[in-house]
C-alpha cells in the first residue's frame, strides 16, 4: 500500500442562497459561506472538510479562516507523509489550534482535519470503528447514537405567527424535538406558544424543548428571563450568557433549575473542563468545525460521558452535505447523544455539493449514512459551480 502524502490543496470559498432567513440574537443570514478544503494525496485520494467560520463563536471569519488555511496549515500538509494508518492518525491529532501569533484557529483547523482524516480513512480502507478504537475511547463504536438519534426542528425568527405555523408542519412531519432562538424582541410571546403548543406531548415524555439565547443576555437579563419561564418546561437554556461570562454562570445554575448547555463557550477540551469545574456543565453542544474537528469533538464527548453530562450534536446554519455526513459519522461511533441538529440539506439550502443530498427524513429519522471516508459522494461540478470565487490552489 502506498504511504498517503499530501499532493494537492484546494481551497474553496462557497455562496450558496438559503431557501429562508434565519434570524437569532447573534446574527441574520440569507445565505450560506462555507468553506470547503479537498486535500488529495499523491495516489488519487481525495479527502474533503468543510468548516462555517463565525466571528462571535471562535473569533474566525470566512477572510481570516482562508488565510490561516492557507498561511498555517498547507506548510503542515506539505510534511505529511504516513505509512501506517496509526501513523496518520497521530498527525492528524497533533494539527496546530493557534496561528503564528498564538491565535485560536479552531474553525480553519477542523476543515483541514476533517479533509485529512476524510483522505486517510479513504486511502487506508477503514472506518470510523478503527479511528475510536485507536483513540482508545471506551463504548464508543457501532451503531453509537445512530440507531436511536432524531433530528430537532429549529425554530429561528421574529415573527410568533409564523414560528407557530412552522412548528405546526414540523410536528405534522413527525417531528418530537424542538429549539427556539430567544433573546430577541417578543421571544416570550414565542414561547409561551410554542410551549403551550408543546404542553401535552412534553409532559407524556414524547417531546422536548430547548431555548437558544445565543449569549444575548447579561446576567441579571438572565435572571429575569429565566424567572420568568420557570413554569415552563424547558429541557436546557443554551448559551445563557454571551462567551466570557462563565464565571457568572454558577448564579443562574444556583437559582434556578434550568440546565445550562453551553455552545459558544465550548470549543475546546480546556473548555470543557473549566465549565466542569465550575459546575455548570449541565449539557455539551458539540459542533464539528466549531471544535476543531472530527477527534477532539469525540474527546469532548467522551469527556462528557464520564461526567454523565448530555450532548447534543449541533450544526452550523446552511452546512453542505459534506459536514452533514461527519456528522452522521459522529453519531454513528459516540453513544448517548441526547439531541442531534443537522441534516437540513435542501429543507434550507438552494444547493448542495453532494450527488446525494443529506436531509433527515419523517420524524427526524437519519439520512442513510454516506460509505466510504466521511464526506460523501462530493461532486466536482457543483463544488466549482457554487464557488464564490476561484479556488485556492497549492500544488505541493
Amino acid at each position: 500500500m502506498m504511504p498517503a502524502i499530501v499532493d494537492r490543496v484546494h481551497i474553496h470559498r462557497l455562496h450558496i442562497p438559503l431557501r429562508r432567513r434565519v434570524s437569532h440574537a447573534a446574527t441574520s443570514r440569507d445565505t450560506s459561506e462555507p468553506i470547503i478544503v479537498s486535500v488529495e494525496l499523491r495516489n488519487g485520494t481525495v479527502g474533503y472538510g468543510e468548516t462555517l467560520p463565525r466571528k462571535y463563536v471562535t473569533g474566525e471569519d470566512t477572510e481570516t479562516a482562508v488565510a490561516t488555511i492557507g498561511r498555517v496549515f498547507v506548510p503542515v500538509l506539505a510534511e505529511f507523509h504516513a505509512d501506517r494508518f496509526p501513523d496518520a492518525l497521530a498527525a492528524i491529532e497533533a494539527l496546530p489550534w493557534t496561528d503564528e501569533h498564538g491565535v485560536p484557529v479552531p474553525a480553519a483547523r477542523a476543515a483541514v482535519e476533517m479533509a485529512l482524516l476524510d483522505a486517510t480513512l479513504r486511502c487506508f480502507d477503514r472506518q470510523m470503528d478503527d479511528v475510536v478504537a485507536w483513540m482508545g475511547l471506551p463504548r464508543f463504536g457501532s451503531p453509537g447514537a445512530i440507531s436511536s438519534i432524531r433530528f430537532s426542528g429549529v425554530l429561528a425568527g421574529d415573527d410568533t405567527a409564523r414560528t407557530l405555523k412552522r412548528l405546526r408542519w414540523m410536528y405534522w412531519y413527525g417531528l418530537r424535538h424542538f429549539k427556539l432562538k430567544v433573546g430577541t424582541t417578543g421571544d416570550r410571546e414565542r414561547l409561551v406558544g410554542v410551549a403551550r403548543y408543546l404542553d401535552r406531548a412534553i409532559r407524556r415524555g414524547k417531546a422536548s424543548l430547548r431555548v437558544d439565547a445565543n449569549g444575548a443576555w447579561s446576567k441579571d437579563e438572565a435572571i429575569e428571563w429565566l424567572g420568568d419561564s420557570a413554569d415552563l418546561a424547558i429541557a436546557c437554556v443554551e448559551q445563557p450568557l454571551a462567551k466570557g461570562s462563565e464565571a457568572d454562570l454558577p448564579i443562574l445554575h444556583d437559582l434556578f433549575s434550568f440546565r445550562l448547555m453551553h455552545d459558544e463557550s465550548l470549543v475546546t477540551m480546556n473548555d470543557a473542563e473549566r465549565l466542569i469545574a465550575l459546575g455548570v456543565a449541565g449539557g455539551f453542544n458539540i459542533r464539528l468545525s466549531k471544535c476543531g474537528g472530527m477527534l477532539p469533538s469525540l474527546r469532548i464527548a467522551a469527556r462528557a460521558r464520564r461526567s454523565e453530562i448530555p450532548i447534543m450534536m449541533g450544526c452550523m446554519v446552511g452546512e453542505t452535505s459534506i459536514l452533514s455526513s461527519a456528522g452522521l459519522h459522529f453519531l454513528q461511533v459516540c453513544p448517548g447523544v441526547d439531541w442531534a441538529e443537522g441534516c437540513f440539506g435542501s429543507l434550507l439550502l438552494t444547493a448542495d455539493v453532494t450527488r446525494r443530498g443529506l436531509r433527515f427524513g419523517i420524524g427526524g429519522r437519519p439520512p442513510r449514512i454516506p460509505k466510504g471516508g466521511i464526506s460523501g459522494d462530493v461532486d466536482e461540478a457543483r463544488l466549482a459551480r457554487l464557488g464564490d470565487t476561484d479556488p485556492v490552489v497549492v500544488k505541493l
